[in-house]
């Protein structure tokens, strides 16, 4: 680690006490019962159900899966992996043929209109769960996201509060790090898998 490394690493303890402070304020506040996080298999939504976990406990969290026929084997394997690892109730929502409707609805292929129709399905499934289960949605958007505007309105932006929002990706590696999330899923190359090949990396032209 160099020197500029050293100087902006955050205090990781004190980090999760925040944030796991934030969600429990806000949960209670709210006077909801279930908090609800969409699980894609990477390291974002990894990080933001184990810190749900830390500030409610097992019991209060509902894990989405909401793989299209797009969606890489390996995601949807990771996704179920860590909310079995994780212990928590998990449902496993095929969302291919919702997404054929609006594309014949909607008279296009077009992968930038059909990938933001995906993200959106995904936050009204979200929605619909916490609606049934009295809860609220938690985002997994991180700060780096959210500075270069790479995120869907009304999808994955549509939330009731954002976790991780204030931490940069390589925060969000090394909290993950630091909590031992699984090295494959940190390690995985970050990917909103909105069509096939698509990449987080290869869209912002930055790694």
């Amino acid at each position: 680690m160099n020197t500029i490394d050293k100087i902006f690493e955050i205090d990781k303890k004190k980090t999760v006490e925040k944030i796991t402070h934030f969600i429990r304020t806000y949960f209670n506040m709210a006077g909801v019962s279930k908090a609800i996080v969409g699980l894609s298999g990477g390291v974002d939504s990894s990080l933001t159900a184990m810190l749900t976990i830390n500030a409610l406990g097992k019991d209060k969290i509902i894990g989405l899966i909401l793989p299209s026929n797009i969606t890489p084997r390996r995601d949807i394997e990771d996704a179920k992996m860590m909310a079995e690892w994780l212990g928590i109730n998990y449902h496993q929502i095929d969302i291919t043929q919702i997404v054929e409707d609006f594309k014949k609805a909607l008279n296009t292929s077009d992968k930038i209109t059909i990938g933001n129709v995906m993200a959106r399905t995904r936050m009204i499934l979200l929605y619909g769960f916490a609606n049934q289960y009295n809860g609220i949605v938690l985002g997994t958007g991180n700060k780096t996201e959210l500075l270069v505007g790479y995120f869907t309105k009304y999808g994955d932006g549509g939330v009731d509060i954002l976790p991780i929002g204030d931490l940069y990706k390589t925060d969000v590696w090394n909290l993950a790090k630091y909590l031992d999330v699984p090295e494959r899923i940190v390690k995985k190359t970050p990917s909103a898998g909105l069509w096939p090949g698509q990449t987080d990396e290869g869209e912002l032209g930055l790694s």
